[in-house]
């Protein structure tokens, strides 16, 4: 098992890792409950609370030249006095990098800034509820904006004048920053490796730095902690990715078709937003300029190249560099979080773009629990934070940020160290504490995987291409066949990969029964009692295709007894990107894989041979779920995962778009491998 000597290791980092902060950390963390208690009622008067300066002072646009000489351009948020001045006392220092221009972070964080006005507004948002409504998903993405989202992914004012200054950074590229955008890769890793070393000598700063920010200025978090910048001394990413391929480039090789192009979209227009006040007063910058005419639409050609090219031989090579392991980029965007020594708060939520990643993110940091935390609501990337702040939930997200730098950057005994260490949402339940998530949750708390066979016997629950049944019985003999189709232009996948946007819908994303009309589905008996699911998911595939490759997605869903079907979680693979990647990968005592990562590398291609069958293990995310007494367990199978998903034009091509076949065979069983807690009754 990859995670083996975990145990180990975190012992030995408690000795040797937590010296490093200069802070003592507690020895053994408690876990206080998913609202912190007596604790997390104290955090939130602190933040809430009056600070300790009354004012913030701005410094625009303050150049901060690298090591190559390109000039990147930051704004510093700094407390001040009554009378607006900075206050002269050196501070801790937090530092948010972003591609999305620190002038949408300025113009968000203004709109919070009107006194009186801020507060109404966030409170306003706090409490929308829609739920009961055919758009709840409208009302969680309000409830997020309101939770502390807004307030991470600008500037938390309330934070600054507790003595704290902010730095936000165009990173090379975007924004007024000089550069080519380098898109998470190596030179851009090392400007933020300079910048913090930049912000713990100016004179405003004591050399304590901190860093936060949401998704991609969660990811450059993350990257840069792997790297030890002496000063980095805590990080708080909300949606933070590690494996940034398999989590939304191509995941399972089937190309990120919705997501990519909107974000490659947003970050280059963006990026051509001048700055106006350079011009009025003389000092505009034409190294930027030449930049952005030298690069103006950066990697949108290689998105062009990969749909319009049909033989490989045609590709863009940055297209093959990308589906490449030993690639320069995907070395750059394959993380290695065991590196990580600053104190680290990963938030996520379970259909995040980032999920697979974010998991495993908390389970391969080498530090003791409580310095390292999760924390994972049922949420989506833009929903991030919808279901915290409220009676028995956690925190909001700007609260636990300000008590986890209070504790790392300031050294305050408020016992957040002693929360989580893992805060977990279950789907169909509540919040939870644990002590780890899948492999590393204690051994009181570690689910039991048992194998659900697909079976041909009709469930009589569904609305699908084929109604099958799931069973521990063992499988029959049948042939399956499903088509691609466009249903899932109505599924939680579908939502998932517009950051949430389409979650608004509640008939798509928080019901699958639209796409399992083109799905084949195969239902268990209802549960005997509540029943746990917790950690990672395998879906072993027995398949036929009728060409040279197919693509596959299938769902984990909840259906309840009035028939609705929840998506717990998804995975996706092309048949001829099956080789699986044992060093990634993990299996249960049986030797079943419980994450069968595979090569996402066009180099391992092995195009199936139509009409013979093909084994699959397609990974799904780990989940944490309860399916309550009279629910059951599906396993949604799908021929593609349009719009979220579609291969490159030449494996598209291969697929010839025909029908694909699941061979059932008891001799060669398909089965999902599911880690369970309960006495199910199957």
């Amino acid at each position: 098992m990859k995670h083996a000597l975990r145990a180990t290791v975190a012992v030995v980092a408690a000795a040797v890792l937590v010296p490093l902060t200069g802070i003592t950390a507690a020895a053994a963390p408690t876990p206080i409950g998913p609202d912190g208690g007596a604790a997390g009622s104290a955090w939130t008067a602190a933040h809430d609370g009056s600070q300790q300066y009354p004012n913030v002072f701005i410094e625009w646009d303050v150049p901060i030249t690298m090591s190559d000489g390109t000039v990147l351009k930051g704004n510093v948020y700094r407390p001040a006095d009554a009378s607006g001045r900075p206050i002269d006392t050196p501070t801790p220092t937090v530092v948010n990098m972003t591609p999305y221009t620190k002038l949408v972070s300025n113009l968000g964080d203004s709109a919070l800034a009107i006194p009186g006005l801020s507060d109404a507004l966030l409170n306003f948002f706090r409490q929308v509820n829609l739920s009961g409504t055919p758009i709840s998903g409208l009302g969680e993405l309000i409830n997020g904006a309101g939770n502390g989202q807004l307030r991470n992914f600008t500037v938390d004012r309330q934070l600054i004048k507790s003595g704290y200054t902010q730095v936000v950074v165009d990173v090379r590229g975007t924004g007024f920053s000089q550069g080519e955008w380098d898109m998470l890769r190596d030179r851009e890793q090392q400007d933020t490796y300079e910048v913090i070393d930049w912000a713990s000598k100016q004179g405003w700063s004591n050399g304590r730095i901190g860093m936060n920010g949401i998704s991609y200025s969660a990811i450059n978090q993350v990257q840069v902690a792997e790297k030890q910048p002496p000063a980095l001394k805590a990080i708080f990413p909300v949606v933070p990715g590690s494996d940034l391929v398999d989590d939304v480039l191509a995941p399972g090789g089937g190309f990120g078709f919705n997501f990519i192009p909107l974000w490659l979209s947003a970050i280059n227009g963006l990026k051509w937003v001048p700055d106006l006040a350079s011009i009025a007063n003389g000092k505009f910058d034409t190294q930027w300029l030449q930049d952005r005419i030298d690069n103006p639409f950066t990697y949108l050609d290689v998105l062009i190249s990969a749909y319009t090219s049909q033989k490989m031989g045609d590709l863009d090579p940055r297209v093959t560099q990308m589906l490449s392991d030993d690639s320069p980029e995907r070395r750059a965007w394959l993380g290695d979080p065991s590196q990580i020594q600053a104190a680290t708060f990963v938030y996520g939520g379970w259909h995040d773009l980032f999920t697979y990643s974010e998991s495993q993110i908390y389970n391969d940091i080498q530090l003791p629990p409580g310095q390292k935390q999760l924390m994972m609501g049922n949420t989506y990337h833009v929903s991030s934070g919808a279901d915290v702040g409220g009676p028995g939930a956690p925190p909001r997200l700007d609260v636990l940020q300000r008590a986890w730098f209070d504790k790392w950057l300031k050294g305050i005994d408020n016992e957040i160290d002693s929360y989580g260490p893992v805060t977990l949402k279950q789907q169909g339940g509540g919040w939870i504490t644990q002590g780890g998530f899948g492999d590393s949750a204690p051994a009181s708390q570690q689910s039991e995987y048992r194998r659900m066979y697909l079976s041909s016997r009709p469930s009589g629950t569904a609305d699908s291409v084929y109604d099958g049944s799931l069973t521990s019985e063992g499988s029959d003999f049948a042939r399956l066949s499903v088509s691609p189709g466009l249903t899932t232009l109505c599924s939680n996948d579908a939502a998932q990969a517009t950051a949430g946007v389409l979650s608004i819908i509640d008939a798509c994303a928080k019901d699958s029964r639209i796409a399992e009309t083109n799905a084949l589905t195969f239902t268990s008996e209802p549960v005997a009692e509540a029943t746990t699911i917790s950690g990672p998911i395998a879906l072993h595939l027995e398949t036929v295709q009728d060409a040279a490759d197919g693509y596959w997605t299938a769902t984990v869903n909840d259906v309840a007894p009035d028939g609705t079907s929840t998506v717990l979680t998804s995975g996706q693979l092309m048949a001829s990107l099956r080789q699986v990647d044992e060093s990634l990968s993990s299996r249960s005592a049986n030797g079943d894989y419980t994450d069968p990562r595979a090569f996402t590398d066009l180099d391992m291609r092995e195009p199936t041979v139509p009409g013979e069958v093909t084994t699959l293990d397609i990974a799904l995310s780990g989940t944490e779920a309860v399916l309550q007494p009279g629910h059951r367990l599906r396993v949604d199978v799908f021929a593609g995962n349009f719009p979220k998903g579609l291969p490159i034009m030449p494996m598209l091509l291969d697929t010839g778009f025909k029908p694909q076949h699941v061979q059932l065979d008891p001799n060669r069983p398909s089965f999902v491998n599911i880690p369970v807690r309960g006495r199910t009754g199957w």
